[in-house]
């Protein structure tokens, strides 16, 4: 924001500038004649997206064509292949001709990618973007039940699709394009269109700033999968940030890791689209695992790597007497899930050489919110997740009063800003209870600033369990748990976690002279389910705590688990 305190807003119905009143302070952002924080940061962000739309905004920003030719954007750590930004500029326009010229593809048209990270993912989502149509990226874990939902949920005119995935899509009747080779002489794949058509210019497209980008799915903050909706304004604002916090926190020379996955709205906007527009170096993992991630930091001098707290722990307890040389890693920073003060203190210790930083976002707000400029910052705070970024401002609303709270008193956290998603698609109720009429977006998120406008997440207000960083539906459980014949009740709390975070725990009431063990439980939900959304833990109880209303009292379960464990030790 610019020093005058200007917020950018991004609605259609609320195109005004905000300025801050004369009791704004400058020292935390909070103007107690409104309640609301604005960023204290002073850096403008250019409001400006009137004649851009994403992945024209990202080939606008690659290096110039002389560096293109030789500078690196992506490498496969797993086949040490290397697309050059030239080559990467090609693959996006040859892609995007093919599927514009051979396949059909038109402005508003929604393709469906289901592919774990590849050199060539980052291509197709910008191919997809730049003809006007629609993302809709999914989790390839995802069993084959529930892609078909997200695939009628989104109204998915094309798939493109790793092999591998491909028979998830068969009973969906959507046409499917294969993201390489295969044995079959009757598919296509996206190498093909990209070796065989010539990179030619594309109809100039009437795209908006607000017109849908992406479909990408998350929980919200209750219930089941939604397709959050992220337009033009939302990426581009985004990545205009983004390439803010690289360019105040390192340089081009530097390379970044990316095991993250590009489904996920912190993958997408980061590393599918947001590093290009900083001409850096990015190293690719198909999927993470430990030891791989040890080997590409030393074989590529890894600088910077966006994790998440699963991946800090594991480099906390990776053995020192390992042959890995990890001089090279500069920064860390933790994202998609609370990082604890604990695993923070620990990480520091062991590599005191690197800046581990926090950061805050969610998919309803393409992925970003508040981060750490100053290292020494986030040294002083481990538990916060840092400053609002510029354009972003902040309500903490009182839940019991419903008024603004001031620094240091815990409310809900409520945003406004450039990256708020434009609605749930086709769900105006959810949409509605997620974004109030004046634009600020409900995170159902526990949260207090301090005298210096550093954001603490507190807890969640929400009802879902964050695993190994991904949302999990409590809701969506217990109706699986509901449907087997031997269950009368059920309910689903959050168990802390070391290594995941957390872990869907099961309470299950049996139905009587019922013999359904614990195992059989898990297995039962675990054939209906992605992996990560399995139940690992069963507690059989005589009865589920409901309110008057009939509403699971999940917190007496939590703390019941809590004993339990206290207990045991």
């Amino acid at each position: 924001m610019s020093s005058e305190g200007e917020l950018i807003s991004t609605r259609e119905d609320e195109q005004s500038t905000y300025h801050h009143r004369s009791s704004f302070d400058r020292k935390n952002g909070y103007d107690p004649e409104t309640g609301i924080y604005q960023s204290v940061l002073q850096h403008k962000i250019s409001n400006d997206y009137s004649n851009l739309d994403t992945a024209r905004f990202v080939l606008s920003q690659l290096p110039s064509p002389a560096k293109s030719m030789s500078q690196i954007a992506l490498i496969d750590s797993s086949t040490n292949q290397k697309l050059t930004y030239t080559q990467l500029n090609r693959s996006i326009l040859s892609l995007a001709t093919g599927l514009y010229r051979a396949l059909g593809v038109r402005k508003g048209d929604v393709i469906f990618v289901l592919s774990s990270n590849s050199i060539i993912y980052p291509t197709i989502c910008l191919a997809i973007l730049s003809i006007g149509a629609i993302l809709s990226p999914a989790n390839p874990l995802n069993t084959e039940s529930e892609i078909g939902k997200q695939v009628r949920l989104s109204r998915a005119k094309l798939a493109i699709v790793a092999p591998e995935e491909a028979r998830k899509l068969v009973h969906t009747g959507v046409p499917t394009l294969l993201t390489t080779r295969s044995n079959d002489e009757n598919s296509i794949s996206v190498q093909e269109l990209i070796e065989n058509c010539d990179p030619l210019e594309l109809p100039k497209q009437s795209l908006k700033p607000l017109d849908t980008a992406a479909i990408l799915y998350s929980s919200g903050t209750t219930g089941v999968s939604k397709g959050v909706v992220i337009t033009h304004v939302n990426f581009i604002a985004i990545m205009k940030l983004l390439k803010y916090y690289v360019e105040v926190t390192s340089s081009q020379d530097d390379v970044f890791l990316c095991f993250v996955p590009m489904f996920h709205v912190y993958g997408l906007a980061f590393f599918g689209l947001g590093l290009f527009c900083s001409g850096v170096t990015t190293v690719l993992m198909q999927k993470f695992d430990l030891q791989g991630m040890l080997e590409a930091i030393q074989t590529y001098k890894i600088s910077h790597i966006p994790a998440v707290p699963p991946v800090i722990l594991g480099l906390v307890k990776y053995s020192k007497g390992s042959h890995y040389d990890l001089s090279s890693l500069r920064s860390v920073t933790s994202g998609a899930a609370p990082l604890s003060k604990e695993v923070a203190d620990a990480f520091r210790e062991k590599f005191p050489w690197v800046e581990l930083k926090q950061g805050y976002g969610l998919t309803e707000t393409t992925g970003a919110a508040t981060f750490f400029v100053n290292y020494e910052e986030a040294k002083a705070r481990p538990s916060s997740v840092g400053v609002l970024f510029p354009g972003f401002s902040a309500k903490v609303i009182n839940h019991e009063t419903g008024e603004a709270s001031p620094p240091f008193k815990e409310g809900e956290l409520w945003l406004k800003g450039p990256g708020i998603m434009k609605e749930y698609f086709g769900n105006e109720e959810a949409t509605s209870a997620t974004i109030t009429k004046d634009g600020w977006l409900k995170t159902g998120d526990l949260c207090y600033f301090d005298d210096k406008g550093y954001l603490y997440i507190v807890d969640r207000i929400k009802e879902l369990i964050k695993h190994n960083g991904y949302q999990v539906a409590p809701a969506e459980l217990e109706a699986i748990l509901l449907s087997h014949h031997e269950i009368i009740d059920a309910a689903v709390v959050p168990l802390e976690d070391e290594v995941a975070g957390q872990i869907p725990l099961a309470y299950v009431v049996r139905a009587a002279n019922s013999g359904l063990t614990q195992d059989q439980v898990i297995q039962f939900v675990s054939s209906q389910v992605a992996p990560y959304k399995k139940v690992r833990r069963v507690n059989f109880i005589n009865a589920i705590p409901r309110s008057a209303a009939g509403k699971i009292l999940r917190k007496e379960l939590v703390l019941q688990s809590n004993m339990s464990i206290l207990s045991k030790l």
